[in-house]
């Protein structure tokens, strides 16, 4: 099953939802962004309970997203980077570090923690996964926190969804 569709009338009222996101390759971290903060608004997220928190680069996500949980009582949050291979090993390092890391924050803050971080070849690759022909991976981002959202909603209060 490649991808999956959002759920059909799902809301983002009354969502805290926090995003991180990276400034390094600024050009496709903002329409990660815009594409995040757009969904949101469009399924009924208020701007203000919408937190942007900037951070260098990849590296610097799981910690800002960690005090960025700590600090606020957030719903969710959202990581958006870019990460594009190049000639050595680092690019492998890089990735491996954050999403463990991303993991780790979501599990010890008991929160739906997004991993919006496209780790590709080239830089055209990046854009078409930022808003061209391969889809918008911001977008997909803010469905999948709305979705977690209500998905930990339903599991507090003792209900089980099928489907």
């Amino acid at each position: 099953m490649k991808g999956s569709k959002p759920l059909e009338g799902v809301s983002a009222r009354g969502m805290r939802i926090g995003i991180v996101v990276s400034r390094f390759n600024g050009e496709i971290t903002q329409r990660l962004l815009d594409g995040a903060q757009r969904t949101l608004l469009k399924k009924g997220a208020s701007k203000k309970q919408i937190i942007v928190v900037p951070v260098p680069g990849c590296f610097e996500l799981p910690v800002a997203a960690k005090r960025l949980g700590t600090s606020r009582r957030l719903d969710a949050i959202l990581c958006l980077g870019v990460l594009i291979r190049g000639e050595t090993s680092h690019f492998d390092w890089i990735a491996s570090a954050i999403s463990v890391g991303l993991v780790q924050v979501g599990v010890e803050l008991g929160i739906p923690v997004i991993f919006g971080v496209l780790t590709t070849d080239t830089e055209k690759q990046a854009l078409e996964r930022a808003g061209g022909r391969s889809g918008h991976k911001g977008v997909d981002a803010a469905y999948a926190a709305i979705e977690m959202i209500h998905c930990f909603r339903s599991l507090r209060k003792g209900r089980r969804r099928s489907g």
